[in-house]
């Protein structure tokens, strides 16, 4: 069963930096420059869905915050990437990854949403946290940042590069 078939977008860049003074609107995060990758062992696919929990992961799915309940789960992980311009033009300046198992057959799955939240945060904070992640699912991971914008991945920091490799 492919979820992605037919689901693959681009990076989520909904406008320029909103200058907002006070008032209305005040204290809110700006996502527009924050996108979300669902990354397995067999692909990495850009999945905006996410951002709201409604990747094609997780839609119908009932998720449960012991990780027990989901003894035959699969495991994925929400990748939050954050980008940002540079001298050099634009980059992947925050990518940090977050765990969860979805048992499709069961409907059932396990994630913690503090720590999707958290990382989503760390991201923005210009982060590169990929710790618990397979080699084969960095390699899916990175395969996909070079080959989506190769100036955002040529433009990026060594740290990240180094990460996924």
């Amino acid at each position: 069963m492919d979820l992605f078939k037919g689901k693959q977008g681009g990076f989520n860049i909904i406008s320029n930096k909103n200058q907002v003074h006070g008032g209305y609107g005040a204290g809110m995060i700006d996502l527009s420059n924050v996108s979300s990758v669902i990354v397995s062992e067999e692909e990495a696919v850009i999945d905006i869905g996410a951002l709201h929990a409604k990747s094609a992961v997780e839609k119908g799915i009932k998720f449960s915050m012991n990780k027990e309940d989901v003894p035959n789960g699969k495991r994925y992980w929400l990748v939050w990437v954050a980008t940002d311009m540079g001298e050099k033009g634009a980059y992947y300046a925050g990518v940090t990854a977050c765990e969860m198992l979805v048992d499709r057959e069961a409907r059932r799955g396990w994630k913690i949403l503090a720590d999707h939240v958290n990382k989503m945060d760390y991201a923005m904070k210009r982060r590169f946290i990929l710790d618990g992640m397979s080699e084969k699912e960095k390699q899916n991971l990175r395969e996909l940042l070079e080959t989506h914008k190769p100036e955002l991945w040529e433009n990026s920091p060594d740290e990240l590069k180094e990460k996924l490799t």
